[in-house]
């Protein structure tokens, strides 16, 4: 979802190619766009690109005036990689807690001190965020002051998978951050179709002990 919010965002021409969660991602075919049979994988200028943070920078510098990168020599540089690379972390928390409340069918094979855990350091990762947030100054809607970018994109996308499992409302700065960028016209194109969505509550509360 977070490439294809980008490629919305860029305003380039691409095809999207969905794979099933079986085993399909395990063919050689697969595994010649992505050796650890995961996606994404991305096909662009003869070349074939996975780890989404390695593609997000690959898109930005392919497309420069979409301005949803920040350059080499940028005063925001090193910000913007951090944010765009920050949200593997966070979303590595949400994965976690994905498989613990939607994966997993069987109660006895979720763990309710893991869910716990993950949702702290979720939490935990929201007041990153919104401290930052709170700090920088600069235009609203975006992170960084220069305006919206790619960091957004992968904050934002990380922060769509978290809320089924840690709330925003602790957090006003990120909350409304959030809710601006999620009204983005790339963001909505982005959105999984009705009825194939992977979250069926809008939130998850921890698992009882």
């Amino acid at each position: 979802m977070r490439t294809l919010w980008l490629l919305h965002e860029l305003g380039c021409d691409f095809e999207v190619q969905t794979y099933p969660f079986d085993d399909s991602q395990r063919s050689a075919a697969y595994r010649a766009l992505h050796p650890a049979m995961r996606v994404p994988s991305l096909e662009i200028d003869g070349a074939v690109l996975w780890e989404t943070g390695a593609i997000a920078q690959v898109l930005c510098e392919r497309f420069p005036d979409s301005e949803m990168g920040r350059e080499v020599g940028h005063p925001e540089r090193a910000d913007w990689l951090v944010w765009v690379h920050f949200a593997e972390t966070m979303r590595a928390h949400a994965a976690n807690l994905t498989q613990q409340h939607v994966m997993l069918f069987e109660d006895s094979m979720r763990s309710p001190i893991i869910t716990k855990l993950e949702a702290r350091r979720l939490s935990k990762c929201y007041q990153v965020v919104s401290q930052y947030l709170d700090t920088r100054g600069g235009k609203a809607g975006s992170l960084l002051a220069s305006g919206f970018s790619a960091a957004d994109v992968a904050i934002g996308q990380a922060v769509y998978m978290g809320r089924h499992f840690a709330k925003l409302e602790p957090y006003p700065a990120l909350s409304a951050w959030y809710h601006q960028i999620t009204e983005r016209p790339a963001f909505q194109l982005s959105l999984p179709p009705e009825g194939e969505e992977i979250y069926a509550q809008a939130y998850y509360p921890e698992l009882p002990v």
